[in-house]
């Protein structure tokens, strides 16, 4: 399948590493105009250095602000006020005791992981709608399905981003917009392999210690390994192109098997 973005222009959030650096990097791949950002300008530039050492010809615009705030939203909208393709990636993780989570990590979490998608598809989703094209693509996780028990918080935030999905769709029915989730398993970035060892033996060798984590913590993996982030990133660019047309309100799975149904 042949996916032609040339014409549009993406926002990718928390683009600097990880999943949202893959999903930039084939959505330029694809043709589109791509933004890339994240808090730490220095980490932006060596990912759109890295990006560009891939595709020379890729169109990029680099731009470090805090998505976590009002303000950061602001500044994003101020410099980029229209967009063809959203894709919100922007998000924390971590592990915690159920009970030891205070308020202000709550709210931390919510600020980060579901208000920052939120005020974006406010400042972006009316354009689209108006111009009768585009793509608003909300990365959550297995954990929004299956709650972990050591991330309660991280696991809430990804279960509102269903919903949240579900209902600006509902909003731009009709339009030729659509609004889609993105239920991605645990996937190998080097915050990931942090995690891991936050909860198997750091003695463990890294392939060793993957299967362990596998095997204690998503024993209903199905590939019984970490996703890689280019496989999340070839369904956000096919969710993104005009071939998707017909899938909105949806939330597409590349859970590695995760989760063993998802209520409607």
């Amino acid at each position: 399948m042949h996916v032609d973005l040339a014409t549009k222009t993406a926002v990718v959030t928390g683009s600097s590493t990880g999943i949202g650096l893959a999903i930039a990097t084939e959505l330029a791949r694809a043709g589109a105009s791509v933004v890339l950002t994240g808090r730490n300008a220095e980490r932006l530039e060596n990912a759109a250095n890295r990006l560009t050492e891939q595709l020379p010809d890729a169109n990029l615009t680099v731009l470090a602000t805090d998505l976590a705030t009002e303000e950061g939203a602001g500044t994003l909208r101020d410099n980029v006020p229209d967009a063809d393709i959203l894709v919100n990636n922007l998000g924390i993780f971590g592990a915690r005791p159920p009970l030891e989570i205070a308020d202000d990590e709550w709210r931390t979490y919510f600020e980060t992981n579901v208000l920052s998608a939120i005020r974006l598809i406010r400042t972006y989703l009316p354009g689209m709608i108006n111009r009768g094209w585009g793509r608003v693509l909300n990365i959550s996780s297995e954990s929004g399905i299956a709650i972990p028990a050591e991330m309660i918080h991280y696991g809430t935030t990804k279960t509102s981003l269903l919903a949240v999905s579900r209902g600006f769709a509902k909003e731009a029915a009709g339009t030729g917009v659509t609004v889609n989730s993105v239920i991605v398993g645990p996937t190998h970035t080097g915050g990931v392999e942090d995690f891991v060892y936050e909860l198997v033996d750091r003695a463990l060798p890294w392939e060793q210690a993957q299967r362990e984590f596998m095997r204690l913590h998503r024993p209903n993996s199905l590939i019984q390994r970490l996703i890689e982030p280019e496989e999340v990133a070839h369904m956000v660019v096919y969710l993104s192109s005009p071939q998707a047309s017909a899938t909105t309100g949806a939330a597409a799975r590349v859970d590695g098997g995760c989760v063993d149904s998802i209520i409607p």
